[in-house]
């Protein structure tokens, strides 16, 4: 960890016990997982206390079963991703702050970077029509003026962004009761739905490979004929079926069937899951996962699966898989001096890469099998099972 920054707009940390929490997390299914240690942390420390969970509609899903919060609120987030649709949504905004408002929250817990000149007004609008009194957050200096409580943001990558959400709680006096985990609760109607695939497929030992990336940004995505290439040599060396995952989007099932073809007719496609639980529960069956960054990534810490997550203009330090010194855990990257280009310092950055996507081109199949081999050795060793 390296040494935080004597900065003033972290302010002093207030021994106040909250009553009424609320956490805002308007995020997509990943970055909602990370926000569950979080979430634990003020559950385990504040056990009296009523948590509420302000997120988007499709994230609220990855929720279902936890217990570490007593409610959740749902949002359209991006009907206010640009100025111009803000103002037509303002109506939908104004009937949020009056329902925020009469939950008489009297703590907002703000898990988001202040990043964008026009992102740092919502957070500010939504932490101040609110009603909390106490408005805790990160702080690059830019959020001194509406929150009253901070932790010091050193930067996209600077920490994990689940330790990031850990330092927030850590405000209020919040502590995580072990070693932090994402979580994901997977019900009997999951397990089901993944046993009846398995079985379907004819599957036993198996990788599941994941060449999309998810909605947010293409650009992460590896060259398919490199999935297909792994696959193959995983089948060749230990046996492994390549299961690709097929996502809910028409190109990542394209995508899918694309790999799956090239690899040939050892391949198998896996349709796609009703839900993050679904999923989980298909991916704790299978041996290793190798995806790119996005959200399968989380879904496979978050149940045990040993996974190898390949990154190209993402930042791996921000949102590699967790725990980060978890042997099960690989990251794959080359090290250049423009990667990465999203989330870097205190920028967004861009989603879309640069045309050459450079990170992800020159990233070859054999540097992504010796992450294979060091994950399965990892995979195999019964002190890192996960209770």
């Amino acid at each position: 960890m390296r040494p935080e920054p004597n900065w003033s707009t972290a302010k002093i940390p207030s021994m106040r016990s909250p009553r009424r929490i609320l956490v805002v997390k308007l995020a997509s299914l990943g970055d909602m997982l990370t926000a569950t240690p979080s979430l634990r942390a003020l559950r385990t420390s504040f056990p009296e206390a009523h948590i509420g969970v302000l997120t988007t509609l499709s994230s609220a899903v990855a929720l279902r079963g936890l217990d570490s919060f007593d409610e959740v609120i749902t949002f359209d987030k991006f009907a206010f991703d640009r100025p111009t649709d803000a103002l037509q949504s303002l109506p939908s905004a104004l009937r949020l702050a009056q329902d925020l408002r009469s939950g008489r929250w009297d703590t907002l817990v703000l898990l988001h970077h202040l990043t964008t000149t026009f992102g740092i007004a919502k957070y500010a609008a939504l932490s101040l029509g609110s009603g909390a009194g106490r408005r805790v957050g990160l702080d690059n200096g830019r959020g001194r003026w509406f929150l009253t409580e901070s932790a010091v943001d050193g930067g996209f990558g600077w920490r994990h962004e689940v330790d990031y959400g850990l330092a927030v709680v850590r405000v209020l006096g919040a502590q995580h009761p072990h070693a932090p985990r994402l979580e994901l609760c997977i019900a009997p109607d999951d397990a089901g739905w993944a046993a009846a695939r398995w079985n379907e497929l004819g599957l036993r030992e198996t990788v599941l490979l994941v060449p999309g990336s998810g909605a947010f940004s293409r650009a992460r995505r590896w060259a398919p004929e490199r999935f297909a290439a792994v696959g193959r040599a995983l089948y060749d060396k230990h046996g492994l079926t390549p299961l690709v995952l097929s996502g809910l989007d028409p190109d990542e099932q394209r995508l899918a069937t694309s790999v799956a073809e090239q690899i040939g007719p050892i391949a198998r496609v896996a349709p796609p899951a009703p839900s993050p639980q679904a999923l989980g529960a298909l991916l704790r069956r299978c041996r290793l996962v190798v995806a790119n960054d996005g959200g399968v990534v989380h879904v496979a810490t978050a149940v045990g699966a040993p996974v190898v997550a390949i990154f190209g203009p993402s930042n791996d330090r921000a949102w590699g898989p967790y725990p980060v010194d978890d042997p099960r855990h690989q990251v794959v990257r080359e090290t250049l001096a423009c990667a990465p280009c999203i989330h870097r310092g205190h920028r967004f950055g861009t989603p879309q890469g640069c045309p050459a996507r450079t990170c992800l081109a020159i990233l070859d199949v054999p540097q992504v099998l010796s992450a294979v081999e060091r994950a399965l050795r990892a995979g195999l060793s019964p002190a890192l099972a996960v209770p």
